[in-house]
């Protein structure tokens, strides 16, 4: 009996998930194909019909909102409409939000993976600065002044949302970290202001 329409879609889909919880969580060195299939509730033989491999799943892990339309932020209370004429803001708050913070398993790509993906070969590497730029991308629609001043703006801003919530999650404290997200964010929003 064949599956009904939509079903190898949706199967990739819970590998994809699975996979992007767990290399979250322990990073892609640790985590098994056999995990990641048990965490998608599938078996561990199924996982070739769909990946050559798990690098081949690891560069479909680093989509996020930034490339992928079907992708649907995961952090409570955050929304985020690429297409609203304050998206950069949205971007800025929703990246440096309690929320993001804390759900390390639904985590953007940028803020959980970037020490693996330098030891993961170039295609994982490409995957990751397209991610960035489209990252980049948004936040440059809402910046102000010349066009190289807005891209070197927006670089910044990306990297300043990226680096202080992967500081903000290795300090120890949630006051130290809730100092550090609102400081990055006050200097990020004031960036994307300046002419």
């Amino acid at each position: 009996m064949p599956y009904p329409d939509g079903h190898r879609a949706a199967t990739r889909e819970k590998i994809v998930d699975s996979a992007r919880r767990l290399f979250n969580r322990r990073g892609f060195d640790n985590v098994t194909v056999k995990q990641i299939m048990a965490g998608a509730g599938l078996t561990h033989g199924g996982f070739y019909g769909y990946f050559k491999g798990k690098s081949d799943l690891y560069t479909q892990v680093l989509g996020c909102f930034f490339t992928d339309p079907n992708w649907k932020p995961r952090w409570k209370g955050v929304h985020i409409d690429p297409e609203a004429g304050d998206v950069g803001r949205q971007i800025i708050g929703a990246y440096l939000s309690r929320a993001h913070l804390e759900d390390v398993a639904n985590s953007c790509p940028l803020v959980a993976l970037p020490t693996d993906v330098q030891r993961n070969g170039k295609a994982v590497r490409e995957a990751f600065e397209e991610v960035f730029l489209a990252m980049v991308g948004l936040i440059e629609q809402n910046t102000r002044g010349r066009p190289a001043a807005r891209r070197e703006r927006a670089q910044a801003i990306a990297a300043m949302c990226i680096g202080g919530l992967i500081v903000a999650r290795t300090v120890g404290t949630h006051t130290v970290a809730d100092q550090l997200r609102q400081a990055c964010m006050d200097v990020a929003l004031g960036l994307l202001e300046t002419r």
